[in-house]
Parts: structure tokens; sequence; C-alpha cells
């Protein structure tokens, strides 16, 4: 949905106008939330905003049916996801889980609310300041469960900047812990990977060699 919307008429009928709408709001909404997260690093609140990770926005609506027997399946193995951030509006079936110390935890579901992922690239980008939280999907009796998900910088890939971390985050005692990546190699890199439960930014590591 962003920097390039399709065309109105190639959005469904049934949902183009919530489509459109929630994309502007989104994007609204992450020029403040970067601000914040540029903050939190110790930077200036637009700093995060001028490498381009509110630029790039894509939008996905997921609709899981009630499954009969969801002690059999998941509806997302464990991951991490590979945008700088994604912003989640859960429904009230509910159904995210987050690893926290080993354990599986329930993310209940928030009238109203957003849930927000730090990414890989952002990860990789903060030096392991802020870090890419793994969860998964558990499927439900009840339902349909719906969601709307935006993942911001994944379908950039114009963007030939190559993101690594951030050097005023660096220091003797702090050096850099990642290679250097465009988008574009990072997402091909994560797809081809797949929802195997390992986050790519390992494969970007520096070694001590």
């Amino acid at each position: 949905m962003a920097p390039d919307p399709p065309e109105p008429e190639q959005l469904p009928i049934c949902c183009k106008d919530i489509v459109t709408e929630f994309s502007k709001e989104i994007l609204s909404f992450a020029d403040s939330l970067f601000g914040l997260l540029s903050e939190a690093l110790g930077l200036s609140s637009n700093h995060l905003k001028e490498l381009g990770c509110a630029e790039g926005v894509d939008v996905a609506y997921n609709y899981y049916p009630p499954c009969p027997q969801p002690e059999l399946t998941l509806g997302a193995t464990q991951h991490t996801d590979t945008a700088f951030i994604a912003m989640l509006v859960q429904d009230h079936i509910g159904g995210l889980q987050v690893l926290h110390q080993n354990h599986w935890v329930d993310v209940p579901p928030m009238s109203q609310g957003l849930v927000v992922n730090i990414g890989n690239l952002l990860q990789v980008m903060s030096n392991d300041k802020f870090t890419s939280v793994e969860h998964r999907v558990l499927l439900k009796g009840a339902g349909p469960r719906v969601t709307a998900i935006a993942f911001f910088g994944i379908g950039y890939t114009s963007n030939s900047r190559l993101y690594g971390p951030i050097e005023e985050l660096l220091s003797e005692s702090d050096p850099p812990k990642y290679k250097k990546t465009t988008i574009q190699d990072f997402v091909a890199g994560a797809y081809k990977q797949g929802l195997d439960g390992t986050s790519f930014v390992q494969l970007l590591k520096l070694t001590d060699d």
C-alpha cells in the first residue's frame, strides 16, 4: 500500500474502502511510532523515518475458519517478522502467542488496540537494542478469526539503501553485530528460509574471525 499503492479498481469491491482507509491511518500512526522508537534508542525523533523505515508498507488480511481439531495444527508456525515493525489488529477470537523465557504466552485481544512487533530489520539496525519477538498463531474451534497486519519495509524493494547497525549506536565496547544488507536481499533470504522457527538475522551475524 506504500509507496506505490494499487489503483482502487485493483482492490476487491467488498473491502477496498476500508483497506485504503486502514492503510492511510496506519501510515500516519507509524510516523509517531518510529519517532518514539528513535527516541528510545537515544536518537533524534526523525532518525528512523529519515532512514526510510516508515515509507513502505504491505498490508495482509488473514482469515482462519473454525477448526474442528485445533490441537492438530497451527495457524502460523513459530517465526519472527522480517519487517522493520509489524502492526497487528486482532479480532475477539485471539490465538496469537509470543515466546517469553522459553514459554508460550497468550496475547489477549484488546478492543481497538494494536499489537506492535519489532521486526528483524529493526533488530539489525538497533544492533540488538531492540529484538524481534518469536511468535505463532494457534487455531481455535471458534471463529472465524480475522486479522489485519501492516508490515513496514518488506515491500519497499525499490529502496537500494544498505541497512545495518546505526552508526550512532556503535562504540568500541558495542561494535556492529551484523552485516549490512538491502531490503531486497534480506527479504529474499528470509522468504527462501521460510517459517522454520529460526530468525534470518542469525545469518547476518558478524563473526569474530
